[in-house]
């Protein structure tokens, strides 16, 4: 109904009682005076996205009972004009552009059961104390801007049944409850600023069945004593609470949790694993994961427990037997202080996800895990593992991640990817294999992400990938792939690759113009993808969400630099440290340095040094932010950003500067280029900032970096050493 006018609507007969527009993508803004149709009873203009304008400031009809506006456009405050409407039972104004203070009338309504104002910019405290809302059954107003205390009278309504009140601004402890609601069976306050201890009258709620007060700041201890008085409780997460503790002095008493199945403690200070779950029988999912958990976790603390999914992520953890848990599916142990072997798994466990990378692991992949044949996830980075990746891996049709960065596995790659492979990051960064890249990846038709940088491959250009149309990051670098990377039919190589680095390698011929020409994923960057938003990877495991974030080592200004997440905006193209070469008249529209580049305005980061190419750099659009380390080591190169001059140029050609004439440090500025480095020195300075904070380990993350930039200097120093000791023509013989 786009073509409908709304005023259209004011020839309505007044004596009509039910009205619904829902979803007819109606447009502009919509009449007020239908609101006050005077026999009205049920009015229904949810999911209108283009619909909006400001709700009368008269009265409502009185004889409305039930009113939708979710998802509209309204905007403006919310009038005081409730208070005639006693026959209201049901009102929704869920993600709309409302703000203000909420209107008291709403607080009287006698006879409302449903409230929805969630998905607003709503301001303001909710009132110390009410009249109505004797029926109200559910209350959902989180994602606004409220701000105050928690009133003691949203635990005592007697009708209350669910209460959502998350991502606001709320502080201050909660209040007192003097007559607690014996039906409230979900509360959710999760993402305020909440602070305090629990008080004693919140565990009377003893028909709860799920609690979320995550990402605030309570404090206090929270005991078994207590946890086992909400007898009815399944889901409980009290994560990101840095001042609140899980006491663990029930040791030999007798307490019972009969339904708890979800129980979260993330970023809580517990200090020692919490071993009186095992009387959970029900326990499903627990994550004490980022506290202070150290040494051995015992057999005795967890046998008999029935987790399906365990997360023990950033403690100081050094041992732990999994093979204890004979229903465990999903497990993380990164960033702990594990050592020895990888732990050896149940045969009874379907495990979906296995990560343990951050460790100091040893000794190879046992073969038993070849039988877990559901894997979805399988990450082991940053250890200190070795032996031959077993050819099985790439058997699991499931397997939707593999990373094995960081360690120091040899040998060739698997090359028995299966045609129905479910791949989307496959990484073995910084190990020792060698052999070529196996041709059966093209049969991973998800694959997004492939990084084998920094191995001994040797191999040529897999144009075999370019037809993957989901592949975004292709990382060759720092191998001994040689020969031309030009294809004479390429059509629709690369469509969607963001990030492509074959630096350090023996490429020679032309730069492939062909190629760049279909860089679409470069060129159309799509509104959304210019925000914040990262490459990664997320589903679900027993109730539980899993998201993995891609990270990519890049050279930034010559420096290696890890984008522990990787924005979608994020481009790079590095080449450098090849033997391109080659000059080709301008007039046959030939190569030099490919103007297509030009057109790809989010590239971020341009690497074309040390190699033979000769002709005009490209000027205009991207190529003016570029400076002119990325292009050194050309000696036949000319024009803007270098000194050198081309034919028939008197000066480099620069675009004007912005800077005063006696500002020394003038730079060139492009916003696009500058949105890109802010997002990814956000990225990096928070990621950085939060692990030193959480972890307070900084020594860990100093010497990862050390050993990371000593282990590739030696290689890169003598790489070079051998590399200038060659003829022209001469195949390295061995992997430096």
């Amino acid at each position: 109904m786009s073509l409908v006018v709304p005023s259209s609507l004011l020839n309505l007969t007044s004596s009509l009682e039910h009205l619904s527009l829902r979803s007819c993508n109606l447009q502009g803004n919509f009449p007020s005076q239908v609101f006050q149709l005077l026999s009205l009873q049920l009015f229904d203009l949810s999911d209108n996205s283009h619909l909006g304008g400001n709700l009368p400031e008269s009265s409502l009809s009185s004889t409305l009972e039930y009113l939708n506006l979710d998802s509209c456009q309204f905007y403006g405050s919310i009038p005081d004009v409730f208070g005639k409407m006693q026959k209201l039972t049901y009102l929704s104004l869920f993600n709309n552009s409302f703000d203000g203070e909420i209107p008291t009338s709403i607080f009287n309504l006698a006879s409302l059961s449903y409230l929805r104002l969630s998905s607003n910019k709503l301001r303001g405290p909710l009132p110390r104390n009410i009249s109505g809302l004797s029926f109200l059954q559910e209350f959902q107003m989180d994602n606004n801007f409220i701000i105050g205390h928690v009133p003691s009278w949203l635990f005592s309504l007697p009708s209350l049944s669910y209460l959502e009140l998350q991502n606001n601004r709320l502080t201050g402890p909660i209040d007192h409850i003097e007559m607690p609601n014996l039906i409230l069976q979900g509360v959710y306050l999760s993402n305020n600023g909440i602070s305090g201890s629990f008080p004693s009258s919140f565990f009377r709620l003893v028909n709860l069945i799920a609690v979320d007060l995550s990402s605030n700041n309570l404090s206090g201890t929270f005991t078994a004593n207590v946890l086992s008085k909400l007898i009815n409780l399944e889901d409980l997460d009290l994560s990101n609470n840095s001042l609140l503790s899980l006491s663990n002095n029930s040791i030999g008493v007798n307490y019972s949790f009969p339904n708890l199945r979800y129980l979260r403690f993330s970023s809580c200070n517990i200090q020692k694993f919490p071993s009186f779950l095992r009387k959970a029988e029900s326990l499903l999912v627990l994550d004490i994961s980022k506290n202070k958990i150290s040494g051995q976790i015992h057999k005795w603390e967890i046998e008999g427990m029935s987790l399906a999914s365990l997360n023990l992520s950033y403690n100081f953890l050094t041992g732990i037997d999994l093979f204890a848990f004979e229903n465990l599916t999903q497990v993380d142990l990164s960033s702990n202080l594990l050592q020895g072997s990888l732990p050896i798994l149940s045969t009874t466990s379907d495990f979906m996800n296995l990560i343990i990378s951050g460790n100091n692991l040893t000794g190879e992949i046992p073969y038993s895990y070849c039988n877990l044949t559901s894997l979805n996830v399988l990450i082991l980075a940053n250890n200190s593992l070795g032996g031959k990746i077993p050819e099985c891996l790439g058997n699991f049709s499931h397997l939707s991640i593999l990373d094995l960065r960081m360690n120091k596995f040899h040998g060739i790659i698997p090359n028995s990817f299966v045609n129905e492979s479910q791949l989307i990051t496959f990484n073995l960064n910084g190990n020792q294999l060698e052999g070529i890249l196996p041709r059966t990846l093209g049969y991973c038709r998800f694959l997004q992400v492939l990084d084998v940088g920094n191995n001994c491959l040797y191999d040529t250009f897999p144009h075999c990938l370019g037809v993957l149309s989901g592949l975004k990051v292709l990382i060759l670098r720092s191998n001994r792939f040689h020969g031309a990377i030009y294809n004479s039919t390429p059509a629709f190589y690369f469509p969607e690759l963001r990030i492509i680095d074959v630096s350090h390698n023996d490429f020679t011929g032309l730069l492939p113009s062909s190629y760049f020409k279909n860089l679409t994923g470069m060129r159309d960057v799509h509104e959304e993808e210019s925000e914040l938003v990262y490459m990664g990877t997320g589903f679900s495991t027993v109730s539980y969400p899993f998201y993995y974030d891609d990270s990519v080592m890049v050279i930034l200004k010559g420096s290696y630099v890890e984008l522990t997440r990787i924005p979608m905006a994020f481009s790079t193209i590095d080449f450098s440290s090849n033997r391109f070469h080659g000059h080709i008249p301008e007039e046959l529209g030939e190569l030099k340095i490919p103007e297509e580049l030009t057109s790809l305005t989010f590239l971020s980061v341009l690497n074309l040094s040390h190699n033979k190419l000769e002709g005009d750099i490209p000027h205009g659009k991207q190529f003016n932010t570029f400076s002119n380390d990325s292009y050194i080591g050309n000696s036949g190169l000319c024009g803007f950003p270098l000194t050198k001059k081309c034919h028939n140029e008197e000066e480099p050609r620069a675009p004007p500067s912005k800077f005063d004439e006696d500002d020394d440090s003038a730079v060139l500025f492009n916003w696009k280029f500058a949105v890109a480095g802010y997002g990814c020195g956000l990225v990096l300075g928070l990621s950085l900032g939060y692990i030193v904070f959480v972890t307070g380990k900084p020594w860990w993350v100093v010497n990862k970096v050390e050993k990371y930039q000593q282990k590739f200097v030696r290689r890169c120093t003598h790489r070079h050493k051998k590399r200038k000791t060659q003829k022209p023509n001469q195949k390295p013989n061995q992997r430096s």
